[in-house]
């Protein structure tokens, strides 16, 4: 989640930006030669080349960004530049920027209110375009942006006076379901499916984004002692399906498979990458899953079916979230790095679906972290191990706030190993 010689970043934007349009459409770049696809190695083969450097800048409970709600516009823009800027001086190549953290916008949306995490209220107009500005002055410094999308979350409490009066969840609440003390659509509803993503493509449409993002939450994670009360859906859709997990997982990839065709319909080139929890499942479970013993398994708790997404080519990347340390010794974790890297790479392999890897830099000098994430060469221990791996194309870091403080140097130390010169992303 590598860069060029001496030559402008602004150069790059542009050969990236003429890489867009001659890419066929999603799952297409992979197979272009130039703009960051292949070049000629000795042996006469084509080999990948660019590398994907990438950080998240969440939006969600103004997590790295706006620092609070309420700030003005110019202070918004201010800090917002600033996480660019900081991107750009950390030598990564793209950002990966949450506009739709709640089933709200944070550009001028005709579908879905301003999001409240701008001004404190939801649906108020914050006096700018966030989105728009994001697109224009990441290109600007050579930086892809990628809009991140979360496609079913409505709102991180059960109460829907509190959305605004326009909102969609209001005006349909036929369309949600209260789970875990949250709000969220259903996704066995074939008209949320529809009304998600266009919400969602509306910003393809406007801005020149370089991809759609979404991360890990599709049916929500697993809460002790609730349902998530699809039942009335279930009955009306599900006949055709063999139990109930199945036709959960048939409706997250239908909406993978539609928004898929969408994208290279409305914007050609556009790519489309999602970053799941790290564990499609575990091998006491399938012969095909990892070693490890995850409470949470994508397939079964989440209903998203990751490898086929990877393998059936369906998607343009991949970064699955491997925010576990790779110490041989570290017991304290379900998973290891080291065990699901190469698990990942071998699901990739042969695939036109390329592979990053998402990185866990906020937990770099936690003290509530293991004694290996106290190590500020941990995360460049990962980028050393993901080199044996050709499928690996790039890692992106979670999270902005985290590359700016850089509380033991750990990301410091990943840009004086690893980073020395700037590189293009794939193309």
């Amino acid at each position: 989640m590598h860069r060029k010689p001496r030559m402008s970043r602004r150069a790059f934007a542009v050969t990236a930006l003429s890489g867009l349009v001659a890419a066929g459409g999603v799952a297409a770049g992979t197979a272009m030669a130039g703009a960051g696809g292949e070049v000629e190695g000795k042996s006469g083969r084509r080999r990948a080349s660019g590398e994907l450097r990438g950080m998240w800048l969440a939006t969600v409970a103004n997590r790295d960004w706006p620092s609070k709600p309420g700030l003005t516009a110019a202070e918004q823009r201010a800090e917002l530049i600033a996480h660019l800027d900081m991107a750009e001086k950390r030598r990564l190549n793209a950002v990966i920027f949450q506009v739709r953290p709640t089933a709200d916008a944070l550009w001028p949306s005709p579908y879905e209110p301003w999001s409240h995490y701008l001004t404190g209220t939801q649906g108020k107009d914050p006096g700018w375009d966030p989105l728009g500005t994001a697109v224009r002055e990441a290109h600007a410094r050579g930086l892809e942006l990628h809009a991140w999308f979360n496609p079913y979350r409505v709102a991180g409490h059960a109460d829907p006076t509190k959305l605004a009066a326009s909102h969609p969840a209001r005006t349909h609440p036929d369309w949600v379901v209260t789970y875990g003390g949250k709000l969220y659509y259903n996704p066995g509803i074939p008209e949320v499916r529809a009304f998600v993503q266009k919400a969602m493509l509306d910003a393809v449409r406007r801005y020149p984004v370089d991809a759609v993002h979404w991360d890990d939450y599709f049916y929500p994670y697993p809460v002790a002692g609730q349902v998530f009360d699809d039942d009335a859906a279930y009955d009306r859709y599900g006949g055709g399906f063999p139990n109930r997990a199945a036709w959960r997982r048939d409706n997250i990839d239908k909406l993978v498979r539609e928004t898929a065709a969408q994208i290279r319909e409305i914007r050609p080139g556009t790519q489309f990458g999602i970053s799941p929890f790290g564990v499609w499942r575990n091998a006491s479970t399938d012969p095909l899953g990892s070693d490890t013993r995850a409470g949470v398994q994508t397939y079964d708790d989440l209903h998203a079916d990751t490898r086929t997404w990877v393998r059936e080519n369906w998607i343009d990347y991949i970064c699955p979230q491997l925010y576990w340390s790779a110490h041989p010794l570290d017991q304290q974790v379900p998973a290891n790095y080291a065990v699901l890297l190469p698990w990942w790479a071998k699901v990739a392999r042969g695939s036109g679906t390329r592979l990053y890897i998402g990185e866990a830099l906020y937990k770099a000098g936690d003290p509530a972290q293991p004694a290996a994430w106290q190590n500020p060469a941990e995360l460049s221990r990962h980028l050393t191990l993901a080199k044996k791996h050709p499928e690996v194309r790039g890692h992106v870091f979670f999270s902005a706030k985290e590359v700016k403080e850089d509380k033991i140097k750990a990301m410091a130390r990943v840009v004086a190993d690893h980073y020395q010169q700037p590189a293009r992303p794939p193309r």
